[in-house]
């Protein structure tokens, strides 16, 4: 018997990434989307010939009865969303981040336990093979003890012009709880999720609020609440450090920056692509050396989520893995807004 789905939010991650991979798999039926807007939502049903629509969620549970759930909403619903979903007794894919508090994703975390059912977080960028190979390399010892991790989620002019990025309510901040938390999370399982133990965050408001117009659109400069750059050090156990580097807006010479770099006593190594070298008597010698990152990350992503809600063993960014990185964001925010460190 196929499982049921349902979509909660008619946007384009939902149309684009969810709607999209669902149809692909045979064990999977599309039941049903549901979304404020009436006219919205039944135009995103009709376009992806999904054979219902609901402007309310309770009503499609009542009707529907799924086995799995999307929750491709702002960021400030994920919570109330998740927590309905996992109370009907479904199966949870939420979209990054988990939520906009820690407190919230605690509480999705221990409902998922206490109902055992499946919460998983789109994290996809972690689902890359150059993720997977350089987890790999680190666990056999092959960069040594790595001291100093630095992650970068960079735009130079990448302030989205759709949706509700700038609005602080709704998203919870800019582009570290937007963009940061993927490389976050990519860098956190590369180290194999060490305790984190004190953090330390600048956050800037510096050109958000002057133009108007970037590589991603057009938005009202009046209403840009979030940052448009954060800087964070994080100290891990051990004495280990991972920086964390993010912006919206930043006068950088590339378009944008997504990858995250290890330092280690016996090499180092770059995440997309995967590739991990070292220094021989001055002359640098290459360990590893794809040439282009794994693309399929959205797709490998999705592909987990549903192989583990068919009962097949697969790693996703559960619930208690969400949590930590909601923390971490958490405390990062608080840091930059007290101009204290924070620990955790």
């Amino acid at each position: 018997m196929k499982k049921k789905v349902a979509i909660i939010g008619a946007g384009q991650v939902a149309e684009k990434v969810h709607v999209a991979y669902y149809q692909t798999r045979e064990e999977i039926e599309l039941v049903a989307v549901v979304g404020p807007n009436p006219d919205k939502v039944k135009e995103f049903a009709e376009r992806n010939k999904i054979p219902r629509f609901y402007t309310d969620a309770q009503d499609m549970y009542a009707a529907e009865k799924p086995d799995i759930v999307s929750v491709c909403t702002p960021n400030r619903f994920h919570a109330e969303n998740v927590l309905q979903a996992i109370a009907n007794g479904c199966d949870v894919m939420c979209e990054k981040p988990p939520a906009i508090s820690a407190s919230e994703a605690k509480k999705m975390k221990e409902a998922a336990e206490s109902n055992n059912c499946l919460l998983a977080y789109d994290f996809h960028h972690r689902f890359a093979d150059d993720v997977s190979i350089l987890r790999e390399k680190v666990k056999d010892g092959v960069l040594g003890d790595i001291y100093v991790t630095k992650a970068k989620a960079l735009r130079r002019c990448g302030i989205p012009g759709w949706g509700s990025f700038t609005n602080k309510e709704e998203q919870g901040g800019g582009p570290l709880i937007d963009l940061g938390a993927h490389m976050l999370d990519a860098a956190l399982y590369v180290l194999g999720f060490p305790k984190i133990e004190k953090v330390t965050a600048k956050m800037y408001q510096k050109i958000g609020t002057k133009k108007s117009k970037g590589t991603l659109g057009e938005w009202d400069p009046a209403k840009f609440e979030v940052e448009d750059s954060l800087f964070g050090f994080i100290e891990l156990e051990g004495g280990r450090l991972l920086q964390i580097e993010t912006s919206f807006a930043l006068n950088i010479k590339e378009d944008s920056v997504m990858n995250v770099e290890f330092f280690g006593d016996q090499a180092g190594a770059t995440l997309f692509p995967a590739q991990i070298y070292t220094d021989e008597g001055g002359e640098l010698v290459s360990l590893l050396n794809r040439e282009t990152a794994d693309p399929n990350r959205h797709q490998k992503s999705m592909g987990a989520f549903v192989d583990r809600c068919l009962g097949k063993d697969a790693m996703v960014a559960d619930g208690n893995q969400g949590h930590v990185i909601q923390q971490l964001i958490e405390a990062l925010y608080q840091s930059a807004e007290k101009g204290e460190s924070v620990s955790l």
